[in-house]
């Protein structure tokens, strides 16, 4: 990927200017578009403490902040790239170390909610002390730990591997330039795919327990089983377009080497749709679908002057 900046540098500026700035713009309108919605939904889960002291909407708001992390650093990544900014290696490493953290905190958040409705709907008696606010923020802790495992693996490995001077070469801000060798890149694609086979086995199980109580269920109890089933769904999409944003990496170095021509554009559908969308996927399964957030999301989005809301 080093050994690509040049060409990708040529192309960057060979392109046509008005449909860079297109792009730009819409990256820009999007990004900034979610993040308010994001900072909307966290105003709204801090407003009341009945949500706060639910591991569920706790959960939701760690990964409404992880998300509206990402979305601002890779924003400052796509602005030094498009305006040509190489800092060296050495000050890109902590910001591409800190949006692959938050990169690797959905998956897992999104897991950790998942097994949070298997308790909820299968085990509900045992639901409360599960999923109690201690436990919470103790899971919260694996998260961030397991999240930042590889980051600072990958770290020692480059720093047993770069030749002298690589630290202050510059470099577009991409996470590659942090795997010099091919076993380290081969060493990565393996780890993601196991954790991506162990998220798989962990959906699969919680939803098929989910599924059988639903038909097993009655009344309110069958309804919201059904719903929990639905919400399984919707991560799981979430979590198909999370690991393909790890795989976009790979799919644009074979663009850029097979057919640079289309590489902006590929690279450009890669950050809106797998990028962008995937972390916009959060606030439509919680945000919008769940009653009781939804009720004091409007009253905040109408600026406090939704009467029903604030009496509820």
């Amino acid at each position: 990927m080093v050994q690509n900046s040049s060409s990708e540098q040529l192309i960057l500026r060979t392109a046509d200017h008005v449909t860079e700035r297109l792009k730009m713009a819409t990256v820009q309108l999007l990004v900034w578009l979610f993040i308010y919605i994001d900072g909307l939904m966290l105003t709204a889960f801090f407003s009341k403490q009945a949500f706060r002291g639910n591991m569920r909407y706790v959960l939701f708001a760690h990964t409404l902040l992880v998300d509206s992390i990402f979305l601002l650093l890779s924003d400052l990544a796509v602005l030094l790239s498009h305006f040509y900014v190489l800092p060296p290696v050495g000050l890109c490493i902590p910001l591409c170390m800190a949006m692959e953290i938050v990169t690797n905190c959905t998956p897992f958040t999104i897991t950790a909610m998942c097994l949070e409705r298997y308790v909820a709907i299968c085990m509900p008696l045992r639901h409360a002390e599960i999923s109690s606010t201690g436990r919470t923020i103790v899971v919260i802790i694996i998260i961030l730990a397991f999240s930042s495992l590889y980051p600072f693996i990958d770290l020692f490995i480059l720093i047993a591997t770069a030749p002298v001077g690589y630290f202050s070469e510059p470099s577009f801000c991409h996470y590659e330039i942090m795997m010099l060798v091919k076993w380290h890149r081969f060493f990565r694609a393996i780890s993601c795919q196991v954790d991506f086979a162990v998220i798989v086995v962990i959906i699969l199980f919680c939803y098929v327990k989910i599924m059988l109580a639903a038909k097993a269920a009655s009344g309110d109890n069958k309804e919201s089983a059904s719903k929990g089933r639905r919400t399984l769904l919707f991560h799981s999409l979430q979590l198909f377009l999370c690991m393909i944003d790890i795989l976009c990496p790979y799919i644009e170095t074979f663009v850029l080497e097979n057919s640079p021509q289309n590489y902006l554009t590929v690279q450009f559908l890669n950050y809106t749709i797998f990028t962008i969308f995937s972390r916009a996927l959060s606030p439509l399964i919680y945000g919008l679908r769940d009653q009781k957030f939804f009720i004091v999301l409007i009253y905040y989005a109408t600026c406090k002057m939704n009467r029903i809301s604030a009496e509820t």
